[in-house]
């Protein structure tokens, strides 16, 4: 069976925008990387149910999203909303309500768009932490929550937000603050929607999280990296399991994916924390059949390819030195 990727980049260096790969689940081995939407800096990616591409993009001196219509005969971006300033760092896709939101790194915001790319409304957030990397709002993930509402991870400000957005008008419900110097990044649900998985870039950490009632309460704070590792490291990617049995979470600079497994009662026993084989692993996916993960080094421009033990959550090495120029986001389509 093939399964198609799409590569997310930088285009700083070689990368000439989004790029599709194959991985033959038979083979067990990635293939065939091809030049599949020409454009500058795509970092983040995501396709809608109508199978329409929006993607970070960065447009002269100005950043924003690039929308592209994948079922066309020659793929190609067909529209793309900028404005003075830098591009966003997340792009997400609301198929029910017909919205697209990003969240900006640089600027401390969240907007939603239509899917043709109008701009509906802005989030704008302000504040600061105790680390050098937090001079600001950082605002870095923007999703869906489990029952509907949006989850907004803000780096700079140790704070992550559940908002509503309706009538072009975006609402706090909550605000939970992490430990100073957390750093929050990404975030991921469990399947009961009860339980979320934080990953803390700049503490390299995970924070467990009950959600009930539109909040999040603290229930567990774990490592990604050994003890005894005092180099620098940022967390990025978090991924869970759809059977909610196990996490996986990367760490750029021991360069690896941390392997959880997650107890009955959500919390979580680190098990595994395997090389990738490359340096600076900014994001990873599992294939549809979760059977194998496909990590993208952004700075030694290779992809990781892994298998998965679906009983027990560990990772084996099957391929390391596939070239993906740039590589930053993965995601299988």
């Amino acid at each position: 069976m093939i399964d198609n990727i799409l590569i997310g980049t930088y285009t700083k260096k070689d990368s000439k925008g989004i790029y599709s790969v194959q991985l033959d689940t038979e083979k067990k081995q990635l293939q065939d990387l091809e030049l599949l939407v020409p454009t500058s800096n795509p970092t983040y990616l995501s396709v809608s149910s109508d199978n329409t591409l929006y993607s970070v993009v960065k447009d002269g001196e100005k950043g924003g999203l690039a929308k592209t219509d994948l079922s066309d005969t020659e793929i190609k971006v067909n529209k793309i909303a900028s404005a003075p300033g830098t591009p966003p760092a997340y792009v997400s896709v609301d198929d029910k309500n017909k919205i697209v939101y990003d969240a900006n790194y640089h600027e401390g915001t969240v907007h939603a768009y239509s899917q043709e790319l109008d701009v509906l409304g802005e989030f704008q957030n302000s504040g600061s932490g105790p680390k050098e990397e937090q001079d600001g709002s950082h605002l870095h993930y923007v999703d869906q929550t489990p029952d509907g509402h949006l989850v907004a991870c803000d780096l700079g400000t140790d704070e992550v937000f559940i908002l509503d957005f309706k009538d072009s008008k975006f609402t706090t419900l909550s605000t939970y603050h992490t430990e100073p110097g957390f750093g929050p990044r990404h975030i991921v649900f469990a399947p009961n929607k009860k339980i979320a998985y934080l990953a803390g870039e700049l503490a390299s950490q995970v924070e467990v999280l009950s959600y009930e009632e539109n909040k999040f309460t603290h229930v567990q704070t774990v490592s990604t990296i050994p003890s005894d590792y005092s180099e620098h490291n940022g967390a990025a990617a978090i991924r869970i399991d759809s059977t909610g049995r196990f996490l996986y979470v990367s760490n750029r600079g021991f360069d690896s994916i941390a392997v959880f497994k997650i107890q009955t009662d959500y919390q979580l026993d680190l098990i595994q924390n395997i090389s990738v084989e490359g340096s600076f692993p900014r994001d990873f996916a599992l294939n549809p059949s979760e059977e194998f993960i496909v990590v993208a080094n952004q700075n030694t421009d290779n992809l990781t390819l892994f298998g998965r033990n679906n009983e027990d959550g560990k990772l084996t090495l099957l391929q390391k030195d596939f070239h993906a120029p740039e590589g930053v986001c993965v995601y299988f389509n």
